[in-house]
């Protein structure tokens, strides 16, 4: 049964949304596939811009989500983070990318509903 988990992250003070996208996917995803390989099978980074309002301190600037195949590999993981080297990496990285008073992380118990295929746009006469 494969575990996820989701976790959401808001960029530090003074950084921009495009320096934080940047910072993220060229060195901290590095980061994360290389203490995740061999542990979880998906590491999604979702990077959200406000829809119809003004940027305005979101609550998230990302929503990152890892899967595992099981419980048991997913405490590997978290017990290879232990590691003094891979825990210093991790928390020089962080201080430099999130705020670290909302960092929030979540084990997800999904639902999917079934929906109808997508009816074709109308198009006016």
């Amino acid at each position: 049964m494969t575990v996820t988990l989701l976790s959401i992250f808001r960029r530090r003070a003074g950084m921009s949304h495009e320096q934080f996208v940047e910072h993220y996917e060229t060195v901290h995803a590095r980061i994360g596939e290389k203490v995740m390989s061999g542990y979880a099978t998906r590491y999604v980074r979702r990077f959200t811009t406000p829809f119809g309002r003004e940027d305005d301190g979101a609550e998230a600037d990302v929503v990152m989500e890892m899967d595992f195949p099981d419980e048991v590999t997913m405490k590997a993981f978290f017990a290879s983070l232990q590691d003094p080297e891979i825990a210093a990496l991790i928390a020089e990285d962080e201080g430099r990318l999130f705020d670290s008073a909302t960092m929030k992380t979540y084990l997800v118990d999904e639902r999917e509903s079934v929906l109808p295929p997508v009816l074709p746009p109308a198009h006016p006469s």
